[in-house]
């Protein structure tokens, strides 16, 4: 048992104390508590190390350093802890992401060292809901994309990330991470769109998954069917299978200056309960 304040990276010994920071802000952690729940701590199954700081000989605070750098239940000593490892090991990850205010606080420590950003998103509401929508149809179109459509879905999804994060996920090792990750959202049938004419209108993939909830991802309407209300009408077929099939909970994290997005969402239902922030690179 530590007795001190000290941060070091975390073994597969760690893991149920891990998973006790976790189960803190079931929500906002959901994205790193299914990594864990699925791969352990075992950096090469995890895809990355996980720190944790301690104090007064308790793990209170972690941080999962893979292709994300991402603050969790993190104190601000926490903070000062994985900024100042983080500085030593050099910048690794795609992005710094979050809840908001450890982030920021992250953020500020590293930016003289790994500064300029390409974007920083620095409030990205966090929304939830536990209801079907009431007064929103499920869009009867909507459904699970099959494993044999990988070619039909793999334009959108490209076409969606290059749209919200700014650059191609096809850039660097020719997108085949991105198309494995894809391939295995798909497979898991985690993955749903409506398709016309051999053509992706709308598509949304659930992408974490605990037991307490699940994290909508990747939502997207292709530009000439926009304004229709399609985001809407399958947001709500999303939901229909999320928490039916999934996990009580379904929450996700989008861009403030997305208005319309976010109109989308409350009309079907989610309200926000916190905030993220992005950093990207």
């Amino acid at each position: 048992m530590l007795t001190h304040s000290t941060a070091r990276v975390l073994d597969p010994g760690d893991l149920d104390a891990a998973l006790a920071v976790l189960d803190r802000d079931p929500v906002a952690n959901a994205f790193v508590t299914s990594r864990v729940t699925i791969a352990g701590l075992d950096p090469w199954r995890l895809g990355g190390e996980m720190w944790g700081w301690y104090s007064g000989g308790r793990l209170t605070s972690l941080c999962y350093a893979g292709a994300n750098l991402v603050p969790i239940c993190a104190t601000p000593e926490a903070v000062q802890a994985f900024a100042d490892r983080a500085r030593r090991a050099g910048r690794r990850c795609s992005s710094v992401v979050g809840p908001a205010e450890a982030t920021a606080d992250l953020w500020t420590q590293l930016e003289p060292h790994w500064g300029p950003a390409r974007e920083v998103r620095a409030h990205q509401p966090l929304m939830t809901t536990r209801a079907l929508p009431a007064d929103v149809a499920p869009d009867p179109l909507v459904r699970r994309v099959r494993r044999d459509e990988m070619d039909v879905i793999m334009p959108a999804c490209v076409a969606m990330f290059t749209e919200e994060v700014g650059v191609s996920p096809l850039a660097g090792d020719g997108g085949l991470l991105y198309q494995a990750r894809v391939a295995e959202l798909v497979s898991t049938g985690r993955a749903f769109a409506r398709v016309e004419d051999g053509q992706v209108v709308f598509k949304a993939e659930i992408g974490a998954v605990t037991r307490h909830s699940c994290q909508i991802q990747g939502v997207w309407v292709a530009p000439s069917h926009r304004g229709r209300g399609l985001s809407e009408t399958g947001m709500s077929a999303v939901l229909h299978y999320a928490l039916r099939d999934v996990a009580p909970l379904a929450s996700l994290y989008v861009n403030d200056f997305n208005t319309a997005a976010r109109a989308a969402y409350r009309r079907v239902g989610f309200t926000e309960v916190g905030a993220f922030m992005s950093v990207l690179f």
